[in-house]
């Protein structure tokens, strides 16, 4: 089987700035990325149909018998049922979305050859950046039984940390506990290979850690929370994703957030996740070219890749930033902040490329990684793409001119 995870191009505008740096299926939510979920229930190895500028990335693999798979979507056992049934020519959509499609053509066809099966069970469709944490705490659930099915927890044998529904917490092996306090009666609590929970951290679950992260020294950490690899969390974090590589290290509230890789957030930022009037919220949507109402009462910050904030930082609820922005000063910064922007309330300047890659390979050189010659070039397109945004580049020319 040849499993090719397509983005479907208004859910990938729609869920920009996290699409920017990567496909729809390379999104973290739960546990694993969708294409990871793909590949442990599918049992192969899919690859990408993206952007272009994306895909010596992640590139596309052909062969004669092709199944494409809408990357938005993360795989629940009926669908993969009824993946394994299909015919040539054949599609599955569910209210009138294309869910996959199995066919020799080198991308999905406009027009479906055989027969469209509609499905009438739920599917979890990530199509708005909201989603991603709203819709986290059941996907930890279901990734939970997914990797831990038949297998058994390494022990916890710190005598001095509380464990509540053991039942529902697994160690992988080299995870540590020191001195803290496990909740999992909610849901359950995962936490991968060589992982750390420090002394005094109070989590609840449902709660994921991934490979190498670290919780610090007295974090309290609620439901619904995410932490990617090689990452690290402390203060307050409350049913967020951190997609991986990123630290948000100290004391502070983030909560009802998505944070990209490769992101730091200074000591005692703050963000918003609630209204004073208690408004459904609205974000910035790049499809639109607005703001987008959510239709929820709780939604926090939206950080792009290789985006940092310096101490003391205070976001509004809603608030989107694009990639690589340097933010930092007094106040509150606009709720929208362009990709490459560099300053805060006061206003910004653009954060020069080249700038912005020193400080890219730096953050990446900490973990042992390299700003390659093709990372290099997703940014530099980034940077073009993203100028109509950066207004003050506008008024600048405009007086020069």
């Amino acid at each position: 089987m040849n499993v090719i995870l397509f983005d479907n191009p208004t859910i990938r505008q729609d869920l920009l700035p996290f699409t920017f740096t990567r496909p729809v299926a390379d999104i973290r939510i739960g546990i694993l990325t969708i294409y990871e979920k793909w590949q442990k229930m599918l049992q192969v190895k899919p690859s990408f149909s993206t952007q272009p500028y994306l895909s010596d990335k992640f590139p596309t693999t052909l062969t004669t018998d092709n199944f494409w798979i809408n990357g938005a979507v993360c795989p629940n056992v009926e669908l993969v049922d009824a993946i394994q049934t299909l015919q040539p020519g054949d599609a599955i959509a569910k209210d009138n979305m294309i869910l996959v499609v199995r066919t020799s053509e080198d991308e999905v066809p406009e027009i479906i050859s055989g027969t469209i099966n509609q499905i009438d069970h739920p599917v979890t469709l990530i199509d708005q950046v909201w989603k991603i944490y709203q819709l986290n705490g059941g996907q930890i659930r279901s990734d939970f039984k997914l990797i831990t099915k038949g297998r058994k927890s390494a022990p916890i044998n710190d005598i001095h940390t509380r464990v509540y529904s053991s039942e529902n917490i697994f160690l992988e092996e080299g995870a540590q506990v020191r001195a803290a306090i496990l909740n999992a009666e909610n849901g359950p609590i995962y936490l991968g290979k060589n992982t750390l929970i420090q002394e005094g951290a109070v989590i609840r679950g449902p709660f994921a850690l991934c490979e190498e992260s670290q919780v610090n020294m007295g974090a309290k950490v609620r439901g619904d929370t995410s932490v990617g690899p090689f990452s690290k969390i402390g203060g307050e974090v409350s049913n967020s994703v951190i997609f991986g590589y990123s630290n948000k290290s100290h004391d502070g509230f983030l909560g009802n957030s998505v944070i990209g890789e490769w992101c730091n957030i200074g000591a005692d930022t703050n963000t918003s996740n609630l209204k004073n009037n208690y408004d459904n919220i609205k974000i910035w949507n790049y499809a639109k070219g607005g703001f987008k109402d959510t239709g929820l009462m709780f939604c926090g910050l939206m950080f792009g890749d290789h985006s940092k904030c310096g101490i003391n930082t205070m976001f509004n609820s809603g608030t989107v930033v694009g990639v690589s922005a340097s933010i930092f000063g007094d106040g509150y910064p606009r709720n929208f902040i362009a990709s490459f922007a560099w300053g805060g309330a006061a206003g910004f300047t653009t954060f020069q490329f080249n700038k912005a890659m020193e400080t890219a390979a730096k953050a990446m050189e900490r973990r042992s990684l390299p700003l390659t010659e093709v990372d290099k070039e997703i940014m530099a397109h980034i940077y073009k793409e993203s100028a109509a945004f950066r207004v003050w580049e506008k008024k600048s020319n405009s007086h020069t001119s």
